[in-house]
């Protein structure tokens, strides 16, 4: 599907069983579809958390099929707990994440996926969507410890990436 559609893949999918992949710029639907060939041309298994609303028949059995994970977004209560719990319980999770949080602008990004990532004492992989090139980024993981400032590291995790990688530029986030 990828090299259907013309993409391909910089970088080393990380040999680590446990991480957050903070995924961006996200600007459009098609990210969606773009980290979804990518996953499945790795073959890797990636979860993902989703609006809720987006979870209906007969879509949410094919959004649960490639690992999603339904949450209610107007209730971000104990989110960080609940998915930190579930590293937990897991042998094994990668979870991908928009920092965005949307695809729409917004002034700044979210932090969930760092206080996520500090609580479940897991490394963060940024990975990057480049329409410019056509090219998915797997970066260098980075391992945040419990004390780590959050805001410091957001900024040396949003270093990382170009407002001229999103598919709609003037909808960066944040950078």
């Amino acid at each position: 599907m990828l090299k259907l559609l013309g993409w391909k893949v910089h970088g080393q999918f990380p040999n680590r069983s446990k991480f957050v992949a903070a995924v961006a710029p996200h600007t459009s639907n098609w990210d969606f579809f773009v980290a979804i060939a990518v996953k499945l041309a790795l073959d890797v298994d990636i979860r993902f958390l989703g609006k809720h609303s987006i979870f209906i028949p007969p879509v949410s059995w094919l959004l649960r099929h490639w690992g999603g994970i339904a949450v209610r977004r107007d209730s971000p209560h104990g989110m960080v707990e609940q998915v930190s719990q579930i590293f937990a319980e897991k042998d094994a999770l990668v979870l991908g994440l928009a920092p965005e949080g949307t695809r729409k602008y917004t002034l700044e990004w979210k932090k969930g996926f760092i206080y996520i990532a500090q609580a479940a004492q897991v490394p963060i992989v940024p990975m990057a969507i480049d329409y410019r090139n056509k090219t998915f980024i797997i970066m260098p993981p980075l391992q945040p410890d419990a004390e780590a400032d959050v805001d410091m590291l957001l900024a040396k995790i949003k270093s990382r990436y170009s407002k001229t990688m999103a598919k709609y530029p003037n909808q960066v986030s944040g950078m």
